[in-house]
């Protein structure tokens, strides 16, 4: 293949993908109700394939059929609790910003206070034992 044809075959598609971009085009809703629904579900829900992403803001194929689905879920008129729950059926708690309290999140919450809280119980006790260490060496120094 020559520079020329090398060139054309990549501003083609170039062409391609950008165009596939511009086709999505944001979805149309019966009200706003519904609109602000959908902008408040993707913010909520996490994308499940991106580091830390909203919905909202990824652009991973997933994140777009999320979107898709929620649309559709929206306009089929399910409440927004309805929606959640088949995304968490799907998907997982992970798919929720902000997940239930359940003995599995308990722990995420529980084992850094735990830790903090141990850290400074083995502080309290390596400052004692030092401030005992210094005492007695004062103790011997001066006896």
């Amino acid at each position: 293949m020559n520079a020329l044809t090398k060139t054309t075959a990549i501003l083609a598609l170039l062409v391609l993908t950008g165009a596939t971009a511009l086709a999505q085009e944001p979805p149309v809703f019966d009200s706003p109700e519904q609109e602000a629904r959908f902008a408040e579900l993707t913010t909520e829900l996490r994308c499940t394939v991106c580091q830390n992403q909203n919905l909202a803001d990824s652009d991973a194929p997933l994140a777009q059929d999320l979107r898709q689905e929620i649309y559709e879920m929206i306009t089929a008129g399910r409440s927004d609790e309805e929606i959640k729950t088949f995304l968490v059926e799907r998907y997982g708690d992970f798919v929720l910003y902000r997940p239930p309290m359940q003995g599995n999140t308990l722990a995420l919450w529980a084992v850094p206070v735990v830790l903090l809280f141990g850290g400074a119980v083995a502080v309290f006790f390596v400052v004692r034992n030092r401030n005992r260490k210094l005492a007695e060496q004062r103790q011997e120094g001066t006896g």
